[in-house]
């Protein structure tokens, strides 16, 4: 009868008509960001960064597919799809387009230290360069392969934070798997996603070394590092970065010790870290959320315990919670059109 009820309730359109309204409003949205960072661009920062952006981490440790099936630059990555050719991206430029993406988060995220978080026309202008890229890598390589499953800076937070999604998500934009990228897609399997960009290296401590081991190892010091640095000037940059830097060393430093000095295996480290940065995040996070919301120190100490039991919640229950979805293990399986190639 449970498999009957599916087949009666996500074989409708009106769920791929939601998901679309939902990718158009994600898309005006931005065209009314862009509009706000330049003509109120005080007010615009302050909900953008302390509101809006803040949701993201707890929406991937849910699942990375609520953002993703949304995510406006995903949606014009989409939307020029075709217009040129449909290559798929080579092995090795795809690896190198991975690390890219990875460098560009580790160079923005900083830079709002001395620039985004007060400067409203100079986010605006990344963001509509970043748009142009996603369009424009949209319309040479197949579906994702070019700008979300490669080079864009959000996609190693969404595989590190989403490793095991609490929740089964459809997957609109991908009804058939054209086999975009070549491993690691976190669209098709985000449970084998971080196992599958590793290869043979997550065996051994040699993960470590590579672009996202060396990434989710310091990432938990990259987000101390941000949090531990004041805003200034534009000059200020020649002491953010080794700043920051100092951090992540620090971070990746201990991760290889309990690594290799106690035989960690890669999952449990990689689910280790993904709590230290989302706890992290929302610890530092939360009194500038509660005071931009106008809910005070009470206010941060709610956002602080109801993170924390995500996070629990989380570590506990991913499993059951899929198989309650329906999707046993196949988090895309249950819901969402038809089962995409291996």
């Amino acid at each position: 009868m449970s498999s009957a009820v599916h087949q009666i309730v996500f074989s409708s359109g009106s769920r791929a008509r939601l998901w679309r309204a939902l990718q158009l409003a994600g898309v005006v949205a931005t065209a009314a960001l862009l509009s706000g960072l330049m003509m109120w661009p005080k007010q615009t920062l302050a909900v953008l960064w302390n509101v809006v952006v803040p949701i993201l981490p707890a929406s991937f440790v849910l699942s990375p597919a609520l953002w993703r099936n949304v995510c406006p630059l995903a949606t014009l990555n989409s939307l020029s799809n075709g217009l040129v050719s449909r290559r798929a991206l080579p092995p090795a430029l795809g690896r190198a387009a991975y690390a890219l993406g990875i460098l560009l988060l580790l160079v923005l995220v900083p830079a709002r230290r001395f620039l985004f978080n007060t400067n409203g026309p100079a986010l605006a202008a990344v963001i509509v360069a970043v748009a142009l890229i996603a369009l424009s890598l949209g319309a040479v390589f197949d579906m994702k392969a070019g700008f979300c499953n490669a080079i864009c800076p959000v996609l190693p937070v969404e595989r590190l934070y989403g490793q095991r999604p609490l929740l089964s998500v459809e997957n609109p934009r991908c009804v058939e798997c054209t086999q975009c990228s070549v491993r690691g897609c976190i669209d098709f399997s985000p449970t084998k996603s971080i196992a599958q960009v590793l290869g043979p290296k997550r065996r051994t401590s040699a993960w470590l070394a590579t672009p996202f081991g060396a990434f989710a190892a310091a990432f938990p010091g990259f987000i101390t590092g941000y949090y531990t640095l004041a805003d200034g000037r534009l000059d200020s940059a020649s002491h953010v970065y080794p700043h920051v830097a100092a951090w992540m060393a620090g971070s990746w430093m201990a991760t290889a010790f309990f690594v290799t000095g106690f035989r960690i295996r890669v999952e449990s480290a990689t689910t280790v870290l993904a709590v230290a940065a989302v706890g992290l995040y929302y610890w530092f996070a939360a009194p500038l959320v509660a005071t931009t919301l106008g809910a005070g120190s009470v206010g941060a100490t709610v956002i602080r315990l109801l993170a924390g039991l995500l996070l629990a919640v989380w570590l506990v229950r991913p499993r059951l919670v899929l198989r309650a979805g329906g999707a046993r293990g196949r988090p895309f399986a249950a819901i969402g059109g038809r089962r995409r190639r291996p």
